[in-house]
């Protein structure tokens, strides 16, 4: 049977009512609601995913236990023995221990972030869990774009003074018909379909960094495209919604 689409955010149900709550409230509230979105095609995989692993490792259970056993036996041999120093914990596994925790980034409009000041900073994700793996892949990519200020270093820790600068670039720079050429390559090549999976106000500052990147720099589509996967806020390993 054919999934039912929010044709605002592209979330995709089963049930028709929900596909209708959800693209009620997009419509109303410029935003998805986490409750809604939790019925989604795209979370109820994730759970059932994450249902089959635990399942997997239940049954590996008693092997795994008895040769932790060993292990422990032999590391508290060990401890006796000698001074073990503690294992060291990385800058980015350090920024992700905070950024995974923080919730000052929503899936809202720019009006969501006119109620801030500059000084404030937008962190965590807004859809989904981060994944570190993901996570480390991003903050690596964005770093050979590090002397264009204009570029946020993190896609999960984004300053509000830049993310309104971002955003008056979108309301403030036009583009040449071939620029919007460009511009309209890019969204093509995204995985989005865009600057952001939905509308919030990340598609919006994004769209307003793409027009800086082309007018200023001489972007190409390809590389707008980079930048908007690489600047992707919504968590997850890869975060997609079906068309």
């Amino acid at each position: 049977m054919k999934p039912y689409q929010c044709r605002i955010c592209k979330f995709s149900y089963s049930e028709e009512k929900w596909a209708k709550a959800c693209e009620d409230f997009c419509r109303k509230h410029k935003s998805c609601n986490l409750t809604i979105t939790s019925h989604s095609i795209q979370n109820s995989q994730k759970n059932k995913n994450t249902k089959e692993n635990i399942k997997i490792k239940k049954q590996h259970a008693y092997i795994v236990a008895a040769i932790a056993l060993i292990i422990l036996a032999a590391a508290i041999s060990a401890a006796i023995t000698q001074t073990q120093k503690p294992e060291k914990t990385t800058e980015p596994e350090q920024k992700f221990a905070e950024l995974s925790k923080a919730h000052t980034s929503l899936c809202s409009g720019p009006e969501f972030i006119a109620g801030k000041q500059e000084n404030e900073r937008l962190q965590g994700a807004c859809c989904s869990k981060m994944d570190i793996h993901r996570y480390n892949e991003q903050v690596t990519g964005l770093k050979k774009y590090s002397k264009i200020t204009q570029i946020p270093k993190d896609p999960y820790d984004i300053q509000v003074e830049l993310a309104n600068k971002l955003l008056n670039y979108q309301k403030t720079i036009n583009l040449t018909p071939e620029q919007q050429e460009t511009y309209n390559q890019a969204a093509k090549l995204s995985h989005e379909g865009g600057p952001c999976c939905c509308k919030c106000w990340r598609w919006y500052a994004f769209e307003g960094l793409a027009k800086y990147l082309i007018t200023e720099h001489n972007f190409n589509a390809e590389q707008i495209a980079e930048i908007w996967e690489l600047e992707d806020g919504c968590g997850g390993k890869g975060h997609t919604h079906a068309n």
